[in-house]
């Protein structure tokens, strides 16, 4: 069985990024995860713990976790059972 890349993507992309920009929004308002959040202001640009930043954590945690999963699923592809025709 061979995985579809696009919507491994998105599937992974909108999870990732609706758990960092919910994580940015947590740690905003009640200050818990807010160490661990402070941990992407170094890989991601112009993401901060702030609202502003829940946006960005947003955008970027979709592009990082479709580009992800595309990937993921191109290597499973090459590697799975049956996937050499």
């Amino acid at each position: 069985m061979k995985l579809s890349p696009k919507a491994l993507g998105l599937t992974i992309g909108i999870l990732f990024g609706i758990c960092l920009g919910g994580g940015t929004l947590l740690a905003v308002y009640t200050g818990y995860l807010q160490q661990f959040m402070e941990l992407f202001v170094g890989i991601y640009p112009y993401y901060t713990v702030s609202l502003y930043g829940a946006v960005a954590g947003l955008i970027w945690g979709f592009i990082d976790g479709f580009l992800s999963g595309i990937i993921f699923a191109w290597i499973y592809n090459v590697f799975a059972p049956g996937s050499v025709d």
